[in-house]
């Protein structure tokens, strides 16, 4: 009797694992933001760590189906996303999207906030070597940064940070998972071969005469 018992219970929870899976797929279907398991932990009353468990084998799913799309867990939360396969698709039909690339001016201020954040904007001024106030208003009005807190020192700076649409539009789930600046500073071997090869082109430029005839 116990035995029958216990196929019955394992019967019953996979049938409401199941429809946990549907009810999470039908409201990530409809966010508009990643949804945390805090969130759908409260709908369904279960445990963060359940859900957590329950999406992360949906995540698994829709990567072995290799389908359009994809269940991520990015900015916290968990959202679909299209499959990174498809993106030269994508790209053709999103072509709004070609006219808002940033700059390469803020390209430079985003990536100084993203890697020293929390920053002022004297202080990402002072690292570019130019006024940023029109760039760092620009990066705000995309929702890429904002405002996260002030400084103790004197003056009481505004210190920015990078925002959710950003970690979001990155496709990573918090700033630590950046990559590493290492990966893009030349090992000293390289800077030492360079350093040579100036020194040796150096030596040998010549400079022009003036002088006519």
């Amino acid at each position: 009797m116990s035995e029958e018992k216990s196929k019955l219970q394992k019967v019953t929870d996979a049938d409401a694992e199941a429809d946990a899976r549907r009810a999470i797929e039908a409201i990530l279907m409809v966010a508009i933001d990643p949804v945390s398991p805090g969130i759908l932990a409260q709908l369904f009353e279960l445990p963060v760590g359940e859900i957590e468990r329950i999406c992360d084998s949906m995540v698994d799913q829709y990567k072995e189906e290799e389908s359009g799309f994809l269940l991520v867990r990015i900015g916290g939360g968990y959202r679909f996303q299209s499959n990174p396969e498809q993106a030269q698709w994508v790209e053709r039909f999103v072509l709004e999207g070609q006219s808002r690339r940033l700059t390469a001016a803020a390209m430079e201020t985003l990536a100084i906030v993203a890697y020293k954040q929390p920053i002022s904007r004297a202080q990402v001024s002072a690292i570019r070597g130019v006024d940023v106030e029109g760039v760092m208003r620009n990066l705000q009005q995309r929702g890429l940064i904002d405002e996260v807190s002030r400084d103790v020192g004197p003056g009481n700076a505004v210190l920015y940070g990078t925002t959710q649409e950003f970690l979001e539009r990155m496709g990573i789930n918090s700033a630590t998972d950046l990559p590493s600046l290492g990966e893009f500073v030349p090992g000293p071997e390289v800077v030492e071969a360079l350093e040579r090869s100036l020194r040796v082109v150096s030596d040998e430029v010549t400079i022009p005469s003036n002088e006519e005839g």
